[in-house]
C-alpha cells in the first residue's frame, strides 16, 4: 500500500529527545500537534527530556503495597481493633443463633 491508496500523508515534525542515559530517539508529530515536553524512552523506559545537556531525571518509582498497607496509612492501630472487635462480636452473634 502506497500513498497513492492511503492518500497523503499529514505534513510532519521530528522532534528530538534525549533521555538520563544518554538514549536518543527522534518521533514525529503532525505539524499542528502539541508536542509533548517528555516522551518515554523505547530502550530503557526513563523520561527523555528536548534538551541533551539537562535530561529529565528518573522517576521514583514507589514499591508495591498490600491492600493492608493502604488501610494502615488510613487508620490507626486503635481504629483496626475497633473494626475487629465489630467484626468478631458480629461473627459470635451469628454462630450463637
Amino acid at each position: 500500500m502506497g500513498e497513492s491508496e492511503r492518500g497523503e500523508s499529514a505534513p510532519r515534525k521530528r522532534v528530538d529527545y534525549w533521555c538520563a542515559n544518554g538514549h536518543h530517539t527522534r518521533p514525529s508529530f503532525a505539524l499542528d500537534a502539541d508536542v509533548p515536553e517528555q516522551w518515554d524512552c523505547p530502550r530503557c523506559g526513563l523520561p527523555a527530556g528536548q534538551d541533551e545537556q539537562n535530561p529529565p531525571e528518573a522517576r521514583r518509582n514507589e514499591p508495591y503495597k498490600s491492600h493492608l498497607a493502604y488501610v494502615k496509612e488510613r487508620r490507626s492501630d486503635s481504629d483496626g481493633m475497633a473494626i475487629l472487635e465489630e467484626a468478631l462480636s458480629k461473627l459470635k452473634e451469628r454462630k450463637g443463633r
